[in-house]
């Protein structure tokens, strides 16, 4: 079986006009529009639905409120999706049809399956220069007035039982585990060989059910700062950001999204193999990042909205 990652995500929101703003805003490319639904895509043509939670061809929301509907996994090949088809065919909500497969997991969520069709591509991203390693010659790094984001990158989930949802996504569709919170949380990955984890499972104590939030990966550091401050110049919130993962070593800016949940950009996470052991962490705001920005970055800091061009001066002037 062959997994390769998040092929379209489908949010059921109550403010179509605010998602259809922040997404563009997130640099997303809307391809589709109705009253009630809308369609953007990244860059290798994942694709982010969002319809009004009012329509009746959603499937259950798992929680009130602007929410994650569906997500939709990408495999490789016809054979791949029959397999799928027949290890879950007696699950609650099962499906087959129009070139897809799928259930309901055991937290509630609409989990479908299809060839991907995600498109390769390629982007110019940041050369880094360490003490040992000098990747950058004659070169300067990028800077971003923006993001574009180039994929779906992962999706975190509330779950009422951490063990059963890990055991139902690892013996059904083959995701590995990377690292745990023992009996609290799951970072898993849909291939033995790729990034940190494309899904994370975490059990509150409360048992709530939920979207925690969906990641969008960009090419580098440079793109989460720039992202991050374009979107926050466009006056949307920060949760938490910038900062950076232990676990996963990724950069992070997470924001709060209309369409339901959080919305984070990041890049540089860890690439395993099957030869990674998973790890166990207890949880904590250290163990979750090694440094991080509470309220963000201003989104006037350093390439200013309304600066004055150059003058001849550096800032360190006195005036």
């Amino acid at each position: 079986m062959s997994v390769l990652g998040i092929d379209e995500i489908t949010y059921g929101a109550d403010d179509l006009a605010a998602s259809r703003k922040f997404f563009l805003d997130w640099g997303l490319q809307l391809v589709a529009e109705e009253s009630n639904r809308l369609v953007f895509e990244t860059l290798n043509g994942g694709r982010v639905i969002v319809a009004d939670a009012q329509r009746a061809d959603l499937p259950p929301a798992m929680e009130a409120g602007p929410t994650l509907r569906e997500v939709v996994w990408g495999v490789e090949t016809e054979v791949d999706l029959a397999g799928i088809a027949e290890r879950v065919r007696g699950r609650p909500g099962f499906v087959q049809q129009d070139g897809r497969v799928g259930c309901t997991d055991p937290n509630g969520l609409a989990v479908r399956f299809q060839r991907t069709r995600k498109r390769p591509v390629e982007v110019a991203s940041a050369e880094y220069n360490t003490w040992n390693r000098k990747n950058r010659i004659n070169a300067a790094s990028p800077a971003y007035e923006r993001a574009t984001p180039i994929e779906v990158g992962h999706v975190v989930f509330f779950v009422q039982d951490v063990k059963a949802c890990e055991q139902f996504y690892s013996e059904n569709f083959g995701f590995a585990a990377s690292d745990r919170y023992p009996g609290r949380g799951a970072f898993l990955r849909c291939a033995p060989e790729g990034g940190h984890h494309d899904l994370f499972l975490l059990q509150r104590p409360d048992g709530h059910r939920g979207l925690n939030h969906v990641a969008f990966t960009v090419r580098d550091i440079h793109e989460v700062f720039g992202g991050g401050m374009h979107i926050s110049r466009c006056g949307w919130e920060t949760q938490l950001g910038p900062g950076r993962h232990p676990i996963s070593s990724a950069y992070f800016w997470y924001f709060k999204n209309p369409a339901g949940g959080l919305i984070e950009y990041y890049a540089d996470e860890d690439q395993l193999t099957a030869d990674w052991q998973p790890r166990e962490f207890e949880p904590g705001p250290t163990v979750f990042a090694e440094w991080a920005i509470d309220g963000g970055i201003d989104g006037n800091t350093r390439r200013q909205k309304s600066a004055e061009a150059p003058k001849g001066q550096f800032i360190t002037d006195k005036k």
